[in-house]
């Protein structure tokens, strides 16, 4: 008895950049972050389709009328904010509640983002990635003034995948931080914060040569790993 909430519109032809990484909101929303699909990179840039977007929708599938764009003209209500290329890892703030995501850019730009509504976060036009084989330039700038600037971007690129906020005590050194996967890196990325800014990176499990896909916290205050170079689950627990 299962029952649709939300359906990308759009399906183009391509097998890559699908994003969707789905988060609930405290107030009952349901965030989705979507894809551009690759090729069709230009899509993320307007408002008429989900490409490169997050959606917010209610769980029964309903529009939430504080939406960003409810009511404007040929602007799909359900965007809560657009421009992105692939997001691979989304959670709460756990303080805030703010949604924080992040996506890979194409050879460098990969990022971390804090949501905001109706914000654009730039790509294409805005973007430290560069285009494959031939390295050159894609888009106009690194930064503008109407685009929302990352938290932080690694290049070259770490391939982000899995985030999650260490809220537990089992590690108390770690409270607070920001865990990020690496494909590409094959590591554990530790994010020092201080309020939104990111003042420490700390690198984490190079020794094992893994692809991190995910990255979470359990119900036991320990953080679990998927790695996917291994086919396995890894715990990481306090020493001695």
């Amino acid at each position: 008895e299962l029952e649709p909430v939300f359906a990308q519109r759009d399906d183009p032809s391509g097998r890559h950049h699908f994003g969707s990484r789905i988060v609930f909101a405290r107030d009952g929303s349901l965030f989705v972050g979507l894809g551009d699909r690759f090729f069709h990179r230009d899509q993320a840039q307007t408002l008429d389709n989900h490409l490169g977007k997050v959606v917010r929708v209610m769980a029964d599938g309903a529009i939430p009328d504080d939406n960003p764009f409810v009511g404007q003209a040929r602007v799909l209500p359900e965007i809560w904010s657009y421009g992105h290329r692939n997001i691979q890892g989304a959670a709460l703030h756990p303080e805030t509640g703010v949604l924080w995501t992040h996506e890979h850019g194409p050879q460098g730009g990969d990022e971390v983002n804090i949501g905001v509504a109706g914000a654009n976060y730039g790509w294409p036009v805005v973007t430290y990635g560069r285009e494959y084989m031939t390295g050159a330039r894609i888009g106009e700038a690194t930064e503008r003034d109407d685009v929302e600037a990352p938290v932080v971007q690694w290049t070259p690129s770490i391939a982000p995948s899995g985030m999650a906020f260490y809220t537990a005590d089992r590690i108390p050194e770690w409270q607070g931080n920001l865990f990020v996967g690496a494909l590409r890196g094959q590591s554990l990325f530790r994010l020092v914060l201080d309020g939104d800014q990111v003042v420490h990176q700390e690198r984490l499990l190079t020794e094992l040569n893994s692809r991190i896909r995910d990255v979470r916290q359990g119900p036991d205050g320990l953080l679990y790993l998927l790695d996917e170079s291994n086919g396995r689950i890894l715990r990481i627990e306090p020493a001695g």
